[in-house]
């Protein structure tokens, strides 16, 4: 790779795919360097963010995003409540939570009408226990 960054940038494009992860469906479309996956509860987020592989495994999938100057958005009801990849900034809270590198947006989860701000912090400190 003579004359290349070790962040080659990446483009992405797709209008019709659909993963399945434990019986949920979730549909993914890009644009340029942008991913956004769907799930259509939060509820469904949990239970696939609980079936996630080992972190090692999960972190070689960000770190591959990142080099690839990739980001994908996690959303539920058009409501972004996870970003990973290149643009995710974790916060004070990502950490909290233990999902640092992946950005948690907690006001994302209680915009998706999950039953208000308060049910979304129960939620997310069930998620990390």
């Amino acid at each position: 790779m003579s004359g290349t960054d070790s962040r080659d940038a990446l483009s992405v494009a797709t209008d019709d795919l659909t993963l399945s992860v434990d019986g949920v469906d979730l549909p993914v479309h890009a644009t340029d360097r942008r991913i956004f996956v769907e799930v259509e509860r939060v509820a469904d987020a949990l239970r696939i963010a609980r079936r996630l592989p080992d972190p090692s495994v999960s972190n070689r999938a960000i770190g591959e995003l990142t080099r690839g100057d990739l980001t994908a958005d996690i959303r539920v009801r058009d409501r972004t409540v996870a970003v990973v990849g290149a643009d995710a900034r974790p916060g004070p809270l990502s950490r909290r939570l233990g999902v640092a590198p992946a950005e948690f947006r907690l006001a994302g989860v209680a915009g998706a009408g999950y039953g208000g701000l308060s049910a979304a912090v129960r939620r997310a400190r069930r998620l990390v226990s």
